[in-house]
């Protein structure tokens, strides 16, 4: 029984993630007033810290390189369906992870709070909620993340210097 429960935990995190990111880049990649409110606001924080434009539309982290991130995260997770590409899951998780953790950190200290588009935070709660399937889909995988790891390891101590 358990077996089967994790499974199917296996795979509707994936599922859940990547939709969670394919739906809002319908945000992101049509500039919508939800994402500029965001990304305005934070980018109003980090002029106030001598790096304005960081989250302007051709800045660092601007909407559309977030969503570029968010989509290739889906890919990678979606792809690991695939057999034989089962591993790309794990990056993908990675990067949702990666992109997650920065997302909960701008709400949380950052003038942005955990509810700037005065939707109830549903969108903190959606980050929280893919932070959360991240981590217990690297957790549930991690012996996978484990043989990776040390294969990238074993990959780079045995290539001979050129």
């Amino acid at each position: 029984m358990a077996k089967m429960v994790q499974r199917i935990v296996l795979i509707a995190l994936p599922l859940f993630i990547a939709a969670i990111f394919l739906d809002s880049l319908r945000y992101k990649f049509t500039d919508a007033p939800e994402t500029q409110v965001i990304f305005g606001l934070l980018d109003g924080w980090a002029a106030t810290w001598g790096a304005a434009g960081l989250f302007a539309h051709t800045g660092l982290f601007s909407q559309y390189v977030i969503g570029t991130a968010e989509l290739i995260a889906s890919a990678l997770l979606l792809s690991g369906f695939i057999p034989g590409l089962k591993r790309l899951q794990l990056l993908g998780a990675g990067l949702g992870l990666a992109v997650m953790t920065g997302a909960i950190s701008f709400h949380l200290f950052t003038p942005l709070g955990i509810d700037p588009n005065q939707d109830g935070g549903g969108l903190f709660v959606a980050a929280c909620m893919v932070w959360l399937s991240c981590v217990a889909l690297l957790a549930l995988r991690r012996q996978d993340l484990l043989a990776t790891g040390c294969g990238f390891i074993r990959l780079l101590i045995h290539t001979p210097a050129r």
